[in-house]
């Protein structure tokens, strides 16, 4: 998991993002039914009992009436597309209810929780894969139609949102979504300080800190580096200081990066390549760059970190336990927690 893909988990992993992703893009009248305060993350550990780690796999699990309905979510991060996106669904939602009837206790007479298998997309060309596990497989002789599997997932891709549909939405999913595509408008810089402006006034509760740390987070080491390439970044620990800095200098910063871009040529482009390559501590190796991705996401949730906690983190070696810590980090309720567990997987 990198670290676009890890702090896109990270925003995922709070409640109030999931709630806006299903009250703002699934337009199903269930949705009005559900109670909100219940929502909460359950486990993906199982399935890498049988497969490999799924890092980029979420499943909220949320009151419906009565009952549990679980939400099943795939951020798909990759520039190309997943034909058998269904196929994938399909199996781990397979897995996903083998571990409720053995973590459950279920039997014969109990039925088994319903599923919303969602696809969040953010690549670079909109989504073509088949979107049902039907139209996967060759039509069946007569007689057999009745036994083909079926599967239907929700995808939200995000290339299909104008930002005519967004910007009326009091949403913080339609806020990320606007940040995300307005590098291909013409308006980007009005629109990147219209959403910070929003995002600050809906944020602003103590309760919702970790939230707000979460998108300054993803705002100073993904997006503004990804758009504003060859420019350097200022100290930024707080939304308002995001928004101030881009009204005064961003139309300054795509002329100069612009201008760079035109003069140094090819060469130096590369040069600046390594130079941001050993800035983002490529010569660390990967074990100090998971560490460090460990640390980030630990602080950005819970605030500064005790001293021991850094060292202990710092002086993991193994990658497998590394990732393991890893994604503790984005999904532990608690930093005591995030501790205990270390411990006793170390």
């Amino acid at each position: 998991m990198n670290l676009h893909d890890t702090s896109y988990k990270l925003l995922f992993s709070y409640p109030e993002m999931v709630k806006d992703l299903l009250t703002g893009f699934v337009h199903e009248k269930w949705v009005e039914n559900v109670d909100f305060n219940t929502l909460e993350p359950y486990k993906t550990d199982f399935i890498s009992e049988k497969f490999h780690s799924r890092n980029d796999d979420l499943i909220w699990r949320v009151r419906y009436q009565e009952n549990w309905l679980y939400i099943y979510i795939i951020l798909e991060f990759q520039s190309s597309i997943d034909d058998f996106m269904a196929i994938r669904l399909w199996v781990y939602i397979g897995l996903l209810y083998q571990h409720l009837i053995k973590t459950e206790k279920l039997n014969r007479h109990d039925k088994l929780p319903p599923v919303l298998p969602l696809v969040l997309y953010n690549g670079n060309q909109r989504w073509n894969a088949p979107i049902s596990l039907d139209s996967l497989i060759h039509p069946a002789p007569e007689g057999l139609a009745q036994y083909r599997p079926q599967l239907h997932y929700l995808l939200i891709d995000e290339l299909a949102y104008q930002d005519a549909e967004l910007s009326p939405l009091k949403n913080l999913v339609a806020a990320l979504f606007r940040m995300e595509n307005s590098r291909n408008h013409e308006q980007a810089d009005t629109i990147i300080v219209e959403v910070i402006k929003a995002l600050a006034d809906w944020l602003d509760s103590p309760e919702q800190a970790g939230l707000k740390r979460a998108f300054v987070a993803w705002l100073k080491q993904i997006y503004l580096p990804r758009h504003l390439p060859n420019t350097p970044m200022p100290v930024i620990n707080e939304l308002e200081e995001v928004r101030i800095m881009l009204e005064e200098r961003v139309q300054q910063w795509y002329a100069e990066g612009m201008q760079i871009g035109v003069q140094q040529g090819v060469q130096q482009g590369l040069q600046q390549g390594l130079q941001q390559g050993e800035y983002f501590g490529l010569q660390r190796g990967r074990q100090e760059e998971k560490q460090r991705d460990i640390l980030m996401i630990l602080e950005i949730r819970f605030g500064e970190l005790p001293l021991s906690l850094v060292e202990q983190v710092k002086s993991m070696a193994e990658m497998d336990l590394l990732e393991t810590c890893l994604k503790q980090a984005v999904l532990v309720g608690s930093l005591t927690v995030f501790c205990e567990q270390w411990v006793k997987t170390n």
